[in-house]
């Protein structure tokens, strides 16, 4: 099998800043570690690896500085590295970046046929959850969004069964390959490097792609690329309501307190409560 994982080296979500013009994330001088959900699903694809002996790729879209998100994920357990950087694909939205990654997905298939595609769930710098489906769309692969376990994979017929979280419950669902996944917070615990994987992954090259190399576009790709406009970026404003103090000699004479000073803010709190009562004394008098 082989499978590819899509990650993205992202600015510590603590030390984000925005460009007053562009509104566009300033990575310059920002401390950056991997997208957090992009790690579930890394750990995913190594375990499948442990079980079927898969070969397992990594590739993220990203400046130079990426480099160094791939290396981590070589001394996790990754097979190959591929870094797709390109200055014209600076400012991509969701829609560029998707176009992108599915262009290099496209270039790592024709040398060796990708079976399985993971993504983490959404990134921590977008919030947009769009980058998995859009690729997936791309390739017109099988897309299994907010999976939070595998419950079975058989490369010899080429199905997949997996948990999808759904606000009504849990799905099972099965699927063919090749497929693409992306991973729900919570699902797994990113393993930690041993020493042999660290030295490997400082020996390791790192494949780097450009435009050239992914036949890309230039009309889809980077800001000419990105239909999306960002109006405004800011952060919220903290509120200033101070905690209220009940005081009291007994529990009792607190809680008297707490009625009053609520009936007191919420007026119309009280008449609601005392026609409530009296709705249910009437009940309780017909039966």
């Amino acid at each position: 099998m082989h499978i590819a994982v899509c990650i993205k080296q992202v600015p510590d979500s603590a030390q984000i800043r925005v460009h007053p013009v562009t509104n566009t994330i300033m990575r310059q001088g920002v401390p950056t570690i991997i997208n957090p959900y992009d790690l579930f699903a890394l750990e995913e694809a190594l375990r499948i690896k442990d079980r079927t002996g898969a070969h397992v790729t990594v590739l993220t879209m990203g400046p130079p500085q990426a480099e160094d998100a791939l290396r981590k994920c070589l001394s996790f357990g990754a097979d190959e590295a591929i870094l797709i950087t390109d200055k014209v694909f600076s400012g991509a939205d969701t829609l560029a970046t998707s176009y992108v990654l599915a262009a290099a997905l496209k270039t790592l298939d024709a040398a060796a046929p990708l079976d399985l595609i993971f993504t983490g769930k959404q990134t921590i710098d977008g919030d947009t959850a769009q980058v998995g489906p859009g690729i997936a769309i791309r390739l017109g692969h099988q897309l299994l969004t907010y999976v939070s376990a595998i419950r079975s994979l058989d490369p010899s017929t080429r199905a997949i069964i997996v948990e999808r979280r759904a606000e009504g419950g849990v799905q099972v669902l099965q699927s063919r390959l090749p497929a693409v996944v992306t991973m729900l917070e919570g699902t797994n615990t990113i393993r930690f490097a041993d020493m042999p994987g660290m030295f490997r992954a400082a020996r390791q090259d790192v494949r780097r792609w450009n435009r050239d190399d992914i036949g890309a576009d230039l009309t889809q790709v980077g800001l000419k690329g990105s239909p999306t406009v960002v109006a405004q970026v800011f952060g919220p404003k903290p509120k200033a309501i101070k905690a209220l103090r009940i005081e009291g000699d007994t529990p009792q004479a607190m809680a008297d307190a707490f009625v009053e000073r609520l009936f007191a803010d919420f007026p119309q709190l009280e008449a609601a409560l005392l026609a409530h009562l009296d709705q249910l004394e009437a009940q309780g008098a017909r039966t």
